[in-house]
C-alpha cells in the first residue's frame, strides 16, 4: 500500500482487451508514478494492436516501447509537452471500456471498500472478481 494525501491507497492498472474483458493486471501504490506499471503490462503486445490510454502514460518511453512491438499508441498528449504528436479522439472514445471494467469491478464490495491489509489477497480477490467478469460474458443464454 502507498501513502497519498488522502491516507494508504492501491491503484489498479489493467489492459483489458476489444471486449472490455480483463487481459492483465497490476497494483502499484498509491503514490507510484503510472508508466511503471505500464511498462510491465504491455511488454507483451500483439503486432497492429492499439492501445489507448489517458494522459498518465504519454511518457517518451512508453511510446517508444509500444513502438518497437509494433503496436500503435493512441494516448493524448500532456500539455506540457513539446513536440507534437498523433492523436485521434475518435479513436480515443473506445477508451471507456477500461473505465467499464473498473465500474464492474468496483461492485464488488471486498473491492471497492479494499477490506485486505495485504497486497498479494487484494490483487487475489480483484482476479476473482475479473475472472466472474469473463465467465458473465460468456455465460450461455440458452
Amino acid at each position: 500500500m502507498g501513502r497519498s494525501r488522502g491516507g494508504l491507497t492501491t491503484k489498479i492498472h489493467a489492459v483489458v482487451d476489444a471486449k472490455g474483458l480483463p487481459v492483465r493486471l497490476s497494483l502499484t501504490p498509491g503514490q507510484a508514478w503510472d508508466g511503471e506499471a505500464a511498462m510491465d503490462l504491455l511488454d507483451a503486445l500483439p503486432e497492429k494492436a492499439m492501445v489507448l490510454a489517458d494522459k498518465a502514460y504519454d511518457a517518451d518511453a512508453i511510446r517508444e516501447m509500444i513502438r518497437r512491438q509494433g503496436a500503435w499508441a493512441n494516448i493524448p498528449p500532456k500539455r506540457n509537452r513539446k513536440n507534437p504528436i498523433c492523436f485521434s479522439p475518435y479513436l480515443y472514445k473506445a477508451r471507456n471500456l477500461v473505465e467499464r471494467f473498473f465500474s464492474k469491478i468496483k461492485h464488488f464490495r471486498r473491492i471497492a471498500t479494499r477490506y485486505d491489509k495485504l497486497a498479494e489477497n487484494y490483487m487475489a480477490m480483484i482476479k476473482l472478481a475479473s475472472i466472474r467478469i469473463w465467465l458473465r460474458f460468456y455465460e450461455s443464454t440458452a
